[in-house]
């Protein structure tokens, strides 16, 4: 191994002792007890049904945040969820997973926080809600209102490029 490669690797095992920088610490005010009220649309031609739950949200070296879920899915039964959270400073994105007890689709996420500073999208690709073995481009939204409340909101990209809201949720601390 040359010298620069040597370098070059001990720069990289450097990065493993990352420092939290100021999106990983934007992340950090989402840490707590939080209880939800959410809505969500089953179709077009539905009322919206309605959920509730809580959330606990911890942070993993002031680098990640660990959201574990639990509540009842629209329409009846329990339903739990785990959300991992971080930024990664090289692709200069947010970078996360969602996983969910009715569900085995592992979802990735990858996205950006606004210039307001308060709205965090995350892009995900998922199965189609159509249910045809197609997949199709998500975003979760993470808009923050003040310490004490935020809201998470889902859209789907449809076949003509349109985004279709089908969930939304207010977050609360306890």
């Amino acid at each position: 191994m040359s010298v620069a490669e040597k370098t070059e690797t001990a720069t990289q095992d450097c990065a493993m002792m990352a420092e939290p920088t100021r999106e990983h610490r934007w992340l950090t005010r989402l840490v707590g007890e939080w209880s939800f009220e959410g809505e969500c649309m089953m179709g077009p031609d539905q009322p919206p049904m309605k959920s509730g739950g809580q959330s606990a949200i911890r942070s993993l070296g002031g680098l990640w945040l660990l959201n574990e879920g639990s509540g009842e899915m629209p329409g009846g039964g329990e339903m739990k969820s785990i959300i991992t959270l971080g930024y990664d400073p090289a692709k200069r994105k947010f970078v996360g997973t969602f996983i969910a007890s009715m569900m085995t689709h592992l979802w990735l996420y990858e996205g950006t926080l606004d210039a307001s500073g308060k709205v965090l999208t995350l892009d995900a690709e998922g199965p189609s809600m159509a249910g045809d073995g197609t997949m199709s481009k998500y975003q979760d939204i993470v808009t923050v209102e003040n310490d004490d409340h935020w809201i998470l909101s889902s859209q789907m990209q449809g076949p003509d490029g349109h985004w279709m809201k089908f969930m939304t949720a207010h977050y609360r601390r306890k």
